[in-house]
């Protein structure tokens, strides 16, 4: 079949194979942008197989969540080690009057 198109192809060799690299593009941008959105629907590739329940909420590890999805219900501060009386500024230097 390559043959056959290579044949059908005029001119010299350097042209047909510009034509015949061109011929490639345009049948690859022609699958990649009509034949795979149509047939993507159908396709089984975003069908999961593992069940996902609870993913994501600590529930595998046993770390229980609070009210704010952290675990132990501890806030933002808390969990960088900074309490909340401290907030975040910094600390004052020593030996500056």
């Amino acid at each position: 079949m390559y043959g056959l198109i290579w044949r059908i192809l005029p001119g010299p060799w350097a042209s047909k194979f510009i034509m015949a690299v061109g011929l490639l593009a345009g049948a690859a941008a022609l699958l990649w942008f009509f034949a795979f959105p149509a047939i993507s629907p159908y396709m089984p590739f975003n069908d999961g197989a593992v069940d996902v329940q609870g993913a994501g909420t600590g529930a595998e590890t046993g770390a229980e969540t609070g009210e704010d999805g952290l675990r132990d219900g501890t806030g933002p501060a808390e969990d960088e080690g900074v309490s909340e009386e401290q907030g975040f500024e910094e600390p004052a230097e020593e030996g500056r009057g």
